[in-house]
């Protein structure tokens, strides 16, 4: 049997890697939980690759109290301190520190919004986008800007394009893959 042909940055020698491109990259999920998980991990992968960080997905899911936002709200520096020990999840001080104030943030914005979904698709107006071989656009840089001035951190434009693909509003399969 042949193998799919899949993006190119997919490993296919890391089965997480492929279940992740499979099922779930370019999905559109707007569950506001899956949001903030697709948040505080594009945040984390900011200067290392998304492997890595799909790799400690689990232990970083644990030590974020499965990426609930209310109670990584409430990390203190203490917690930071415990989290900076955590031998399994991906240790940068600022890295930390940014998602415990993005989920402040993003609460913030889900209040507001009455939803961080909402708060998306009010750049979106429920437009899917097709990108390929570009890492930001006109959406990832207005969200960006957005969000910065929001006060949230790690948050760049190509951050934002990644996030925006992860969570489905960006579809971003190269041509030849089968989920083209």
């Amino acid at each position: 049997m042949k193998e799919k042909k899949r993006c190119s940055w997919c490993n296919l020698n890391n089965p997480l890697y492929v279940k992740y491109h499979d099922e779930e990259w370019g999905v559109l999920n707007l569950d506001e939980r899956y949001l903030f998980e697709m948040l505080v991990l594009e945040t984390f992968q900011a200067g290392l690759t998304w492997e890595c960080v799909l790799n400690k997905r689990r232990a970083i899911r644990e030590a974020f109290k499965n990426f609930d936002p209310e109670m990584v709200a409430q990390f203190d520096g203490r917690k930071v301190d415990d989290l900076m020990t955590d031998l399994k999840i991906i240790r940068n001080r600022r890295k930390i520190w940014a998602a415990i104030n993005n989920a402040k943030v993003f609460l913030e914005i889900q209040k507001e919004f009455r939803g961080f979904a909402n708060y998306l698709l009010s750049f979106t107006k429920g437009r899917i986008y097709r990108e390929i071989g570009t890492t930001e656009n006109v959406l990832s840089e207005r969200i960006s800007d957005d969000l910065k001035r929001r006060g949230m951190g790690f948050v760049g434009s190509t951050i934002v394009f990644s996030y925006l693909e992860a969570i489905g509003i960006i579809k971003g399969h190269e041509m030849d893959c089968f989920l083209f």
